[in-house]
């Protein structure tokens, strides 16, 4: 167990490819049961086994897709699922045993029933089908159960469920998607990962259905939004049927293993082939993979890999707000853009729009940053003034553009008119608009109904270690979470207390947490906000270096700032998963706490 484990998370493995294929083309029918070969011709199956340990794979998978027990009835054999399967693992092991390379032996399970079968059959029922499978193929001695060609997204938690109730055996957890990027059930990559993130599983992939250049697109999604490794296997694209009814695969080996090692670079972890892909195509796979001597094993991403914007196998994520400019252009943001991106910054914060004068919206703002510079942005989102109607309005005009990381904040109306402390206009706050948010993500509207499509907004919060009643503003992020938060920012911190409480409070399980830091430009700023602005905690001791700085107070409050960033980097992910550099009028200020980040 420990082997396999360490494996898949220190190098590549390959995996076998498809085993019907070739017993199909052996001269078996697929009108039959396949696995039910292990018992009657064990002789046809292990060849195809041995052809596969000798093309180089580091994984063969059991010859029992298929082998449970409704599966095996459609074909009479469903008296000897016990038999089958733990034959099964003994033909994969003895082809295992015959090389001096380690070559793991992993327990192939498919969905418990076929789609016929699949509107009449109960959950229980399916179940107890996968338990017994499982436990034959345990007690055989598998290394690892890779649970193959799920449809639908709750059979593969069920059957994890199940599994990981049975055996502390590692699982590889893999659904099939169709061209369109989903599941038959309808899922997405990212309801996948998510959803398998939280169960205890060694790995999440896809396998099937498609062919190279898709598994592709799939294994990015998956990378985006998941954790764990992640295994691709995928078909040898579409097969024709021939006169004698027999189906053939003409997929070039070359073009396979071009779109294998995309997927590898992408940040597959373990590759193989499912339905046509033959010896021939592995070998070239595995002969490939050898010409790189130092290969790397895929990056794996860190505690904020559920942002879009996360820069590949950085563990702490350095951002940068910007303010949209007051002119209503955007020729400035994009030079601090660009030179924020050159210094090392990996995505920027587009504050909410302040102020009565005409300017862009943060929305607008972050698209054009996104598109003229490259770098990833966060959008802030404010509901003030605004129905719940318009809110899902702009939102979906948003995610059409290419919007997909959001900040949500109640925000405050500018200062205007005779009364200008007034109360704005809200009809949700923060915390709606992020149900808002996640109900679009799952394909609902403001009033529950579906949608012709889910969103795949990454949806972030705002929290203040500052407030002076912490553990109300405790709860409250707690209820954002609650509500469908993936990632918070906080207000600006001076000090890291108020910050070491609030994550504490959210546990080990938190969201990735950004804590953002402004450089204090000297005495006059820091005591308006320690004494003018509510919920703001800036340490006696800053205020005393600032007050004592004279003429070098802007130097003072950067040296603050950079030692703050320098201790939060220090302490990634035990206070904060990144930072966000406050916006600044002084680009040096920016560069310098910018450059103490990445040190």
């Amino acid at each position: 167990m420990t082997a396999f484990l360490d494996a898949l998370n220190q190098r590549l493995v390959v995996c076998d490819g498809a085993m019907a294929t070739m017993l199909h083309a052996a001269g078996n029918s697929l009108d039959r049961a396949l696995p039910e070969l292990n018992v009657s011709k064990p002789d046809a199956v292990k060849t195809v086994h041995d052809t596969y340990v000798d093309a180089g794979v580091d994984l063969i998978l059991t010859n029992t897709f298929g082998a449970g027990r409704l599966r095996l009835a459609e074909h009479g054999a469903s008296d000897n699922v016990v038999e089958i399967n733990r034959a099964g693992v003994q033909i994969a092991r003895d082809a295992a045993n015959a090389t001096d390379r380690q070559v793991f032996v992993g327990g192939s399970i498919g969905p418990a029933v076929s789609a016929a079968q699949r509107p009449r059959i109960p959950d229980v029922e399916r179940k107890d089908v996968i338990a017994e499978q499982i436990c034959a193929l345990v007690e055989a001695r598998v290394d690892v159960l890779v649970l193959e060609t799920f449809g639908f997204l709750a059979e593969l938690v069920e059957a994890v469920h199940t599994a990981a109730g049975i055996t502390d055996l590692p699982i590889v957890a893999q659904a099939t998607f169709t061209t369109e990027g989903k599941t038959p059930g309808g899922d997405t990559p990212r309801d996948v990962a998510v959803a398998l993130s939280e169960l205890p599983v060694a790995g999440l992939g896809a396998n099937c259905t498609v062919g190279p250049q898709r598994m592709h697109d799939i294994v990015r999604e998956l990378r985006r939004w998941g954790t764990l490794p992640i295994s691709a296997q995928p078909n040898a694209g579409l097969p024709r049927r021939l006169p004698d009814r027999r189906f053939e695969y003409a997929l070039d080996h070359d073009y396979f293993v071009r779109y294998a090692r995309r997927c590898i670079e992408a940040g597959a972890s373990m590759v193989g082939g499912c339905c046509g892909t033959t010896p021939m195509h592995i070998r070239a796979l595995t002969a490939s993979v050898k010409q790189v001597p130092s290969h790397d094993p895929p990056t794996r991403p860190s505690a904020t890999a559920g942002l879009s914007w996360r820069s590949a196998g950085r563990d702490f994520v350095v951002a940068a707000e910007i303010t949209p400019p007051g002119d209503g252009t955007s020729h400035g943001a994009i030079q601090a853009a660009g030179a924020l991106r050159a210094d090392g910054c990996d995505v920027v914060l587009v504050s909410a729009v302040q102020g009565a004068q005409a300017q862009l919206s943060s929305t607008s703002l972050a698209l054009h940053l996104q598109q003229e510079t490259m770098i990833g942005t966060i959008a802030t989102i404010t509901t003030w003034d605004k129905t719940i109607m318009s809110l899902q309005a702009d939102l979906l005009g948003a995610h059409a553009l290419g919007t997909r990381t959001v900040l949500c904040e109640t925000g405050n109306p500018p200062l205007l008119g005779d009364y200008p402390n007034a109360d704005g206009i809200w009809e949700v706050d923060s915390v709606g608009l992020i149900g808002l948010l996640s109900g679009l993500n799952a394909g609902r509207d403001c009033h529950g109904l579906s949608l012709a499509t889910k969103t795949e907004f990454v949806i972030g919060a705002r929290c203040n270690p500052g407030a002076e009643d912490l553990d109300a503003e405790i709860e409250r992020t707690r209820a954002k979470i609650s509500a469908g938060a993936q990632f918070l920012i906080t207000r600006a911190v001076y000090e890291v207390e108020g910050l070491r409480r609030l994550v504490s409070a959210l546990g080990e399980n938190r969201v990735p947490v950004l804590a953002t830091v402004s450089a204090l430009s000297g005495f006059a700023e820091a005591e308006y906000l320690a004494y003018e602005v509510p919920d703001v905690t800036i340490p006696p001791e800053s205020l005393a270096e600032l007050a004592a700085a004279g003429t070098a107070q802007r130097d003072v409050g950067t040296q603050l700032a950079t030692y703050l960033v320098t201790y939060l980097a220090t302490h990634a992910r035990s206070l904060a998963d990144g930072i966000v550099i406050g916006a600044s009028d002084d680009p040096q200020t920016a560069r310098a706490l910018l450059m103490a980040a990445r040190r």
